[in-house]
């Protein structure tokens, strides 16, 4: 599986955690991919920070809006309803928990549920951006990312050693390996992605979990 399709993986995967009606804000990177795979008229609406609620798939090439862009630069389509504001409004609408969810990336996750997801020490950051708002501000938080760095370091620690972004907010973590869910505050696997094994995912991962298969 290549790098490309192991991150359609888990955004597919992440989209089927989706329920109709809820108000889903999606983080920058694997998030971003989400759009493509929530089926039409399924009733689940995407909201972007800088102001949108009614985000659609990615558009065609020949159909790109430049001024039509979502919190991630990234040019976006608009479903039927689509309602803009700005972004005052919408950080409004997390800070007063009026998101249900919010998918995000993340560099650590540890068995605690906290997060970090904004900055690696030593490299130049930008900012967090909305990243801790919305993790104290959605109902439901749930973590895309692949289950090791690319030099094969675990992302699911005991303990952060990034920056955090926030303590014990963390509801699903879905990686390229398996699905974690926090049961009774307690990391648990769930759920392996195809041709994972449990060998393997107790391989990649430091934390410690409970599995519940």
């Amino acid at each position: 599986m290549t790098a490309d399709d192991a991150r359609r993986a888990i955004a597919a995967r992440a989209a089927a955690e989706l329920k109709p009606g809820e108000f889903v804000n999606l983080g920058i990177g694997v998030p971003t991919m989400i759009p493509d795979y929530i089926p039409a008229g399924s009733e689940v609406f995407l909201h972007s920070e800088n102001g949108i609620i009614g985000v659609g798939p990615r558009p065609a090439p020949d159909d790109v809006d430049p001024d039509l862009i979502d919190a991630s630069k990234l040019p976006v389509t608009e479903l039927p309803g689509v309602s803009f504001f700005d972004s005052a409004d919408s950080f409004a609408m997390i800070r007063g928990g009026h998101v249900d969810v919010a998918v995000l990336g993340a560099l650590q996750v540890s068995e605690a549920g906290d997060v970090a997801n904004w900055a690696v020490p030593g490299r130049d950051v930008l900012g967090v951006g909305g990243a801790m708002d919305l993790v104290v501000g959605a109902r439901r938080v749930i973590i895309t990312m692949t289950h090791v760095t690319s030099s094969g370091e675990p992302k699911l620690v005991p303990e952060c050693t990034y920056p955090l972004t926030a303590r014990a907010c963390v509801d699903v973590v879905i990686t390229d390996l398996a699905v974690f869910r926090f049961v009774g505050g307690r990391l648990t696997l769930t759920e392996l992605m195809p041709g994972a094994t449990l060998d393997g995912v107790a391989a990649a991962t430091s934390a410690r979990y409970a599995t519940a298969l």
